[in-house]
């Protein structure tokens, strides 16, 4: 199910103000004269009592989520060992530029994503061939190139700047014919009980320090798990088109990603992660994991 707060939240705000303001403008003299007349105390209806006092809540929490920061929760563990399945993020509205709520379009411009940042965006579609032409589609098969895309929020590091000349081959990356250095930390361990742990575990899977550029995060490799796509591939050019950005997990064996469907369009960016707010593992696999509660996302 494709579920939008922000539009859900610009939804209320809009009503709950047309409601106050209609009432106020051009029932509110009228129904006060007529009780005053009749002896009776005021009282707003309580649909107008409703709107009234949850309109300027609405509009805070509105504003609050579209222009400084909004709450987003990790689903999958395509950001290991960064980002956790039951992660508690909070996402930086304004380093990118300020967007319309629910629409999302750029009125203000601020700034750009820089190389190493974790970025949540609108998913943009797997790219399909039809006639000759490349097309986003909701079919990662591209049996049906006509599926829509499902406006989902997905979370990944940026690889590739606009201009950028990328290459990716397994777990060798190149970036404008520099290789990216990574350094072996050790083995990943984590709770067997968990499936996505036991999965890394079963495949024995390693962290490495990425240096990327000004950033050195965690990424794992596994490559017993999986091969992914190459860049450049059939669909995927080693230059990064303007205003879009490569992006790819730090679970580089299992991530869907850019190696699959090319590049994150500007217009779909919705923020910057930088906290960890809280970490929930689940009930029978570590219920609220405290170390990770207050760590700023690098």
């Amino acid at each position: 199910m494709e579920f939008d707060f922000s539009a859900i939240l610009l939804a209320l705000t809009v009503l709950f103000g047309l409601v106050w303001a209609f009432d106020r403008l051009v029932l509110y003299k009228r129904r006060k004269a007529r009780l005053q007349a009749a002896g009776a105390d005021y009282r707003d209806p309580i649909p107008v009592d409703w709107a009234r006092s949850l309109f300027p809540v609405v509009l805070v929490v509105l504003l609050l989520r579209s222009f400084i920061a909004e709450p987003f929760r990790i689903p999958s563990g395509s950001m290991m060992p960064t980002l956790d399945i039951g992660d508690f993020i909070l996402v930086n509205k304004f380093d990118y530029g300020l967007r319309l709520p629910a629409f999302n379009d750029k009125f203000v411009s601020i700034g750009e994503p820089k190389r190493g940042d974790v970025v949540v965006f609108r998913f943009p579609g797997y790219l399909c061939e039809v006639n000759g032409h490349l097309v986003r589609s909701g079919d990662m098969t591209c049996s049906n190139p006509a599926t829509p895309v499902p406006r989902q929020n997905w979370i990944k590091r940026v690889i590739g700047l606009p201009g950028d000349k990328v290459e990716v081959h397994g777990s060798d990356l190149v970036i404008n014919g520099v290789p990216v250095r990574a350094d072996e930390a050790g083995a990943f361990t984590g709770n067997p009980q968990r499936p996505v742990d036991r999965t890394m575990l079963d495949m024995g899977a390693t962290l490495w320090t990425e240096h990327l550029g000004q950033v050195d995060h965690a990424i794992a490799r596994m490559p017993a798990y999986t091969r992914p796509k190459s860049i450049p591939n059939e669909f995927v050019p080693s230059k990064v088109p303007p205003n879009c950005y490569l992006v790819m997990g730090d679970n580089r064996n299992d991530s869907l990603d850019s190696r699959w469907w090319g590049c994150v369009p500007e217009q779909d960016l919705a923020g910057k992660a930088f906290l960890i707010w809280m970490s929930w593992k689940g009930l029978h696999t570590g219920g609220i994991d405290f170390s990770r509660i207050g760590k700023i996302i690098r």
